[in-house]
């Protein structure tokens, strides 16, 4: 009985997917929605748009450069807009994205979206400034056994203004069987370096983009990157500051702290940056010698699988521990944070039990 249950579901499965692809092939070939108007940000910009294409793709061809990290895939949400008109109902894919609140304010995924008829959208202003750079990989650098740091001379359009914390989008080339993707990662450079940006990328098992990185581009290769993106950074405060990040999370505070050093910040930071073993530390050398140049910066790494007898003096456990074992009084204060998922939720359910308010945290989840 149980087997016959299985395969019936197993095949219902199977037969939604063919008819998903069926309608898929027949709206690409058969159906022809002609030339779409687009109407963004209530006729401030304007576009004709081939029908039967994402919005993001459209949006993307006309050099509005919607972040987006997962490929179009809708597993991100980068990359939302308003859609007051013309977009269709809610995918499922969108739906465990949208909060009540945005599904009210007509809130979609871009990469979601298909283009059939004309559409009312509405778009962050500031994302009209985005530029894709074509770009030239001048330096690359193993960091650990998974993290390599790039740096990237920009050619045209050569220059780049943004705020530390902030990300781009780096676009992969075709290689193998694998075809051209982007991914976001946050600038580990320094805003004056205007004529270059650096990125700290891990490489991720199977990841399209990052194995690219890693086993395909070369210092002197050509590439593209979009932006700048996003809101993370310091605020404008002087409240005391703690930084928790783990991996490549080291990025955008690497960025952070050699911009505080340039423009002369007394502000106190506490880092904490967790990890597994020793192998996995980086920037350690250069962290303790900021400590000596910014009279209120402590650099605190933690590792949490250190072998005992490995000789290593520093902190043990997990990066959430060692933060609130070592600041027991947070009220004060302000976090960000830079990491998984996984990290940042416990990050926030530790710094909020000790006194941290929920509003004086940030943070970059990838």
């Amino acid at each position: 009985m149980i087997s016959a249950i299985v395969t019936a579901t197993i095949f219902l499965v199977v037969m939604g997917l063919i008819f998903s692809a069926i309608l898929l092939f027949a709206e690409k070939k058969i159906l022809n929605y002609g030339q779409c108007e687009i109407s963004i940000n209530g006729g401030e910009k304007s576009l004709t748009i081939k029908g039967g294409g994402f919005l993001l793709s459209g949006l993307l061809e006309n050099e509005i450069y919607i972040p987006s990290a997962c490929g179009g895939r809708g597993s991100c949400a980068y990359c939302k807009v308003k859609v007051h008109s013309g977009g269709g109902p809610l995918s499922p894919v969108e739906e465990p994205y949208l909060s009540p609140e945005e599904r009210k304010n007509n809130v979609r995924l871009s990469c979601q979206v298909k283009i059939r008829g004309a559409m009312a959208i509405e778009i962050p202003k500031e994302l009209f400034s985005i530029k894709r750079h074509k770009c030239r990989l001048v330096h690359k650098k193993s960091l650990t056994h998974d993290i390599d740091e790039l740096r990237i001379e920009l050619l045209s359009p050569s220059t780049i203004a943004y705020k530390a914390g902030q990300y781009v989008q780096l676009e992969s080339n075709e290689y193998g069987k694998q075809e051209k993707v982007i991914r976001a990662y946050s600038l580990s450079s320094v805003p004056t370096d205007t004529h270059f940006v650096e990125l700290v990328v891990r490489h991720v098992p199977n990841g399209i983009c990052s194995t690219w990185v890693f086993d395909v581009l070369k210092e002197g290769d050509e590439l593209f990157v979009a932006g700048p993106y996003g809101e993370f950074g310091l605020s404008d405060t002087n409240a005391p500051a703690i930084f928790i990040a783990g991996g490549s999370g080291m990025a955008p505070f690497w960025g952070m702290l050699r911009h505080m050093k340039e423009s002369g910040a007394q502000r106190q930071v506490t880092y904490f940056f967790g990890a597994t073993t020793q192998r996995d530390l980086f920037y350690i050398d250069e962290l303790k010698a900021l400590e000596k140049e910014l009279p209120n910066f402590r650099f605190v790494p933690c590792l949490s699988a250190e072998p005992q007898d490995s000789g290593w003096d520093g902190e043990r456990g997990l990066v959430t521990e060692v933060a609130a074992r070592t600041i027991p009084e947070l009220a004060n204060h302000e976090a960000y944070l830079c990491g998984s998922p996984g990290m940042i939720d416990a990050c926030i359910k530790t710094l909020t039990e000790r006194g941290l308010p929920k509003e004086k945290i940030f943070f970059d989840k990838f």
